[in-house]
């Protein structure tokens, strides 16, 4: 009955959530941008970097904490003996001023913890998001007030302040990267999910298909569940998509400004944040893990926007530039005189 309603409901009404594209339609389109399945090569090279990297750095046969104090020149500060950050045989991309540690075993360790927990923090994002937004969307109007003032307190908490006192209070035998994920996530993130879920839950709900399975005394959790999640399914994967580069970036600062992940746990920004003192003598020590976080960041970046249009293909690319004039140019038409052409074809009919 909900699949004749909803077939009623799209001929004779416009509404503004998007349709959902099944898998197929959905990977047809996000095949035909080039940039995002660029990005998505890119991202799975990196996840399986970051997943192989015990293996990695077995086959360099390093690991990213035993120190080589014989390979770092003291009477210069600790600056790594040898060309180019101390590159070997031994030592793929060198090893770090001042301890000697092999640089490429730290890189792939930290991706490790630099994807693991910005995947994590989406997760948890995700899944507190959905449930408070479906849950204020569908509740009567005090459950909508209370949930949505939650919400609200939330998305005004400051990041920073808040990671600094969890981190006073939480026990230094706690992983870090697992507190950093719940950072991010519980503080960072899940409310403007919410906020996004309940706007579309509050669209949703009007709909035919969504009014019958209601009236016909399914229960809200049966009717969010069958009838809601389906429908969220596009915006929700297309705002997971953006979140991830925005927990990288999150991650690298905190642990850059010192309040995220600590050694000897390896990690893009901790790497950072000793690189400063150190970019005119061993300048890899500060472009190796910066060039690996744009790299991330860009990556993730270009496939959350691919995802975004091939789930919805009404809306236009943020990254498209210059498409029209391409086109007109493979189809044989002049830009610069399809202008005219329409101005010549309205005085006509005037």
């Amino acid at each position: 009955m909900s699949e004749a309603l909803a077939a009623v409901g799209t001929a004779g009404t416009d509404t503004t959530v998007p349709a959902v594209p099944g898998a197929r339609q959905f990977w047809r389109r996000l095949r035909q941008r080039r940039a995002a399945l660029v990005a998505a090569v890119v991202v799975a090279l990196l996840v399986l970097v970051a997943l192989a990297a015990p293996l990695l750095t077995a086959l360099e046969g390093q690991d990213p904490t035993t120190y080589h104090p014989t390979l770092i020149d003291s009477a210069r500060g600790g600056v790594p003996i040898g060309s180019f950050g101390g590159v070997s045989a031994d030592h793929w991309l060198g090893v770090e001023p001042q301890t000697g540690r092999d640089m490429f075993a730290r890189l792939v360790y930290g991706a490790r913890v630099s994807l693991g927990v910005s995947l994590g923090a989406t997760l948890v994002q995700v899944l507190v998001g959905v449930a408070m937004g479906v849950a204020a969307g569908l509740g009567n109007r005090w459950v909508d007030l209370v949930l949505s003032r939650i919400t609200d307190i939330f998305l005004s908490l400051p990041l920073m302040i808040m990671a600094l006192a969890l981190l006073a209070v939480v026990p230094d035998g706690f992983p870090r990267p697992v507190l950093v994920a719940l950072i991010l996530a519980l503080v960072a993130g899940w409310s403007t999910m919410a906020k996004m879920v309940r706007a579309q839950t509050l669209a949703l709900k009007n709909l035919d298909y969504v009014s019958a399975s209601r009236l016909s005394g399914w229960s809200t959790w049966r009717t969010a569940v069958r009838e809601l999640l389906p429908g969220l399914a596009a915006p929700v994967i297309t705002y997971a998509a953006l979140l991830v580069p925005s927990n990288i970036s999150a991650e690298a600062a905190l642990s850059f400004l010192g309040v995220g992940v600590k050694p000897p746990t390896p990690s893009w920004g901790q790497m950072l944040t000793s690189a400063d003192v150190w970019y005119q003598a061993a300048p890899q020590y500060l472009l190796l893990p910066a060039l690996a976080l744009f790299v991330t960041v860009f990556a993730m970046t270009v496939l959350g926007d691919g995802v975004r249009v091939a789930l919805d293909p009404r809306a236009a690319s943020r990254l498209r530039v210059g498409t029209g004039r391409k086109r007109e140019a493979r189809a044989g038409t002049p830009v610069a005189a399809s202008a005219p052409q329409t101005v010549s074809k309205k005085e006509e009919g005037a």
